[in-house]
C-alpha cells in the first residue's frame, strides 16, 4: 500500500481493486459502541489541494474504472466541495466509470434532493451504509445516531436520486438476549429499503470498545458460531426483495454468496448443513475485520 494514506484505512471488500482517495480522515460520528475503526483518528475534512496531491501520486501507480472516496463517512462533506473532489479525480483518472462512498443515514438526510442528484450526475453511483440492525432498541444501545425509520427514509431518498445502496448489517449485535428481535427487525427494514446489495458481517468484539467491555463484565452475552448462523437464517428466510447477497466477509463463520430470492433455498440448506456440521465453519483464529 502506498504510504500517502493516513492509516488505518478501511474500504468495502468489493472496492479491493479501486482507486482509494481520502477526502476525510476518520468518521464524524465515531460513537458506535461496537466499532473501533477510527478511534485513533481525529475527524477532519481535507482540503481539495491535499486530495489533489494524493491523486497525482496515485496516478503513477494505479489505474481502475472504480474510485472509492474514504474515510468513514465522506458524504458528510459539503456538496460543492465533494463535487470538486469528484471532478478532480475524474480529470486525473479519466478511465473512472463508477464512484462510491461511505455514508451515515444522517449524511444523506442532511442533503436535499437537488444535492443528491448533482452528486449522481457527477458519477456517484453507490453509497455504502451500515444499517447494523433494524431494531430501534439495539440502534439506541449501539449509539448509531438514528432510528430505523430514518434509515429507511435516508436510503429511499438516495435511491430516488438514482444512487444505488449497499447495506451492511451485523449478526450478533443484539447478543443472545435480543437475537431474534435483531434478526426479524433487520429483515423488516431491509425489505422496506430493498437495496441492490445486501451484506452481512458477524460481530467481532474490538478491544477497548463499549461492547467489548460489556462482554468482559458479563453484561452482554455474545453469540456462539451456531447462534450466528441461526440468526442469519432468520433474516434470510424473511428477505423478500431482489438483491445481491453477501456474507463472505472475513468475520463470517460461513462464507455465503447468492442472488436473492433465486438462491434462497440453497442458502438456507447450506446454513442448515453448517449448523449440523460445525466442523466446516471458519475457525475463530481466522476471523478478522
Amino acid at each position: 500500500m502506498i504510504s500517502i494514506y493516513n492509516l488505518p484505512l478501511f474500504r468495502p471488500p468489493s472496492e479491493a481493486n479501486s482507486i482509494i482517495v481520502q477526502a476525510t480522515y476518520g468518521c464524524s460520528h465515531n460513537r458506535c459502541t461496537f466499532c473501533g475503526m477510527y478511534r485513533t483518528k481525529r475527524f477532519r475534512v481535507r482540503e481539495v489541494d491535499e486530495v489533489r496531491r494524493d491523486l497525482e501520486i496515485l496516478r503513477n501507480f494505479h489505474s481502475s474504472k472504480k474510485l472509492f472516496i474514504a474515510d468513514g463517512n465522506a458524504l458528510c462533506i459539503e456538496t460543492e466541495k465533494l463535487i470538486q473532489v469528484m471532478k478532480l479525480a475524474k480529470s486525473i483518472f479519466p478511465e473512472v466509470e463508477r464512484i462510491s462512498i461511505y455514508a451515515t443515514p444522517m449524511d444523506i438526510l442532511e442533503k436535499d434532493d437537488d444535492e443528491l442528484k448533482a452528486l449522481r450526475n457527477e458519477g456517484l453511483e453507490l453509497i455504502y451504509l451500515g444499517l447494523e440492525s433494524g431494531d430501534d432498541e439495539i440502534l439506541e444501545e449501539i449509539r448509531k445516531g438514528c432510528s430505523s425509520d430514518e434509515m429507511i427514509e435516508a436510503c429511499r431518498k438516495a435511491m430516488s436520486s438514482g444512487i444505488e445502496m449497499s447495506i451492511t448489517a451485523i449478526t450478533g449485535l443484539g447478543g443472545r438476549e435480543k437475537s431474534y428481535e435483531h434478526a426479524k427487525n433487520t429483515a423488516r427494514v431491509l425489505n422496506e429499503i430493498k437495496p441492490k446489495y445486501t451484506a452481512f458481517l458477524s460481530l467481532i468484539p474490538v478491544e477497548g470498545t463499549p461492547v467489548y467491555l460489556k462482554i468482559k463484565r458479563g453484561i452482554f452475552k455474545p453469540l456462539s458460531q451456531i447462534e450466528h448462523l441461526r440468526e442469519l437464517r432468520w433474516i434470510v428466510e424473511d428477505l423478500n426483495y431482489r438483491t445481491v447477497f453477501r456474507a463472505n466477509h472475513a468475520s463470517n463463520y460461513l462464507p455465503l454468496k447468492a442472488e436473492l430470492p433465486d438462491d434462497r433455498d440453497a442458502i438456507l440448506k447450506l446454513i442448515d448443513y453448517a449448523i449440523s456440521h460445525p466442523e466446516i465453519l471458519r475457525p475463530e483464529y481466522l476471523r478478522a475485520l
